[in-house]
C-alpha cells in the first residue's frame, strides 16, 4: 500500500479503567457499574445506551471516547470511514441471558428486547448509527487477540479507495466483570 496509515487516537477499557490517549480518566464503580459510571459521566447524551447489552455499552463507550478525543466534526454522514471490531466473547453474554427466558415451557416469555443484542455486529452498528458512519461495519469472532489478524483486516479495509480512516481494535465482553476494549482509529495519509 502506497499511503501511510497513522493512529490518531487510542483507548483502552478494562475491569479496572480507563486509559485514553496515555492517561487514566476518573472513574467509579466496578465492571458493568464502571462503564454505566463513566458513561454518564462524559457521554450521557444517547438513550439507546441503556438498552444495549454488555458488549454495546463497552463498545459504544469506547468509540464515544475516543471519538470525543479527536476534536473532529461528528454527526455528519460520511461514507470514508469503517468500523471494524474483534472478539472472542461475541454477544455470549446476552445469548445466556436471552436463554433464559425462554428455557423453562413453564415460564417461556422471549424477551425481544434482549434478544435485538444476540448478535456480535450490533455494537458496530450502534456506532455507525449513533455518527452516520455510512462505510463498511462488521464484528469478526475469534479465539483470541491476535494483532497480526487485525492488521490484516485493517489493511482489507483500506484496499477500498473510498475508505480513508477505520475504527478498528478488541472488544471483548464475557461477563460484567470480565472484559476489555482496545479501540483505535487509524487514517490512511
Amino acid at each position: 500500500m502506497a499511503n501511510k496509515l497513522k493512529t490518531l487516537s487510542h483507548i483502552e477499557i478494562t475491569t479496572s479503567g480507563i486509559v485514553l490517549n496515555g492517561e487514566r480518566l476518573e472513574t467509579t464503580g466496578n465492571g458493568l457499574d464502571m462503564l454505566t459510571h463513566a458513561y454518564r459521566s462524559y457521554v450521557n447524551d444517547y438513550p439507546k445506551f441503556f438498552k444495549m447489552d454488555g458488549l454495546g455499552k463497552l463498545g459504544f463507550l469506547a468509540s464515544e471516547l475516543l471519538l470525543k478525543s479527536l476534536h473532529e466534526e461528528r454527526f455528519v454522514s460520511r461514507d470514508d470511514r469503517a468500523v471494524i471490531l474483534l472478539g472472542s466473547s461475541g454477544s455470549r453474554d446476552a445469548d445466556i441471558h436471552f436463554q433464559s427466558t425462554i428455557s423453562d415451557k413453564d415460564n417461556f416469555f422471549p424477551s425481544p428486547s434482549v434478544f435485538v443484542y444476540t448478535l456480535p455486529n450490533i455494537v458496530t452498528g450502534e456506532i455507525a448509527i449513533r455518527n452516520k458512519y455510512l462505510g463498511e461495519t462488521a464484528f469478526y469472532v475469534i479465539s483470541h487477540y491476535d494483532e497480526s489478524v487485525t492488521e490484516q483486516l485493517l489493511m482489507a479495509a483500506f484496499q477500498d479507495d473510498a475508505t480513508k480512516s477505520v475504527l478498528t481494535g478488541w472488544a471483548d465482553y464475557a461477563d460484567k466483570e470480565h472484559f476489555e476494549a482496545k479501540l483505535k482509529l487509524i487514517n490512511r495519509t
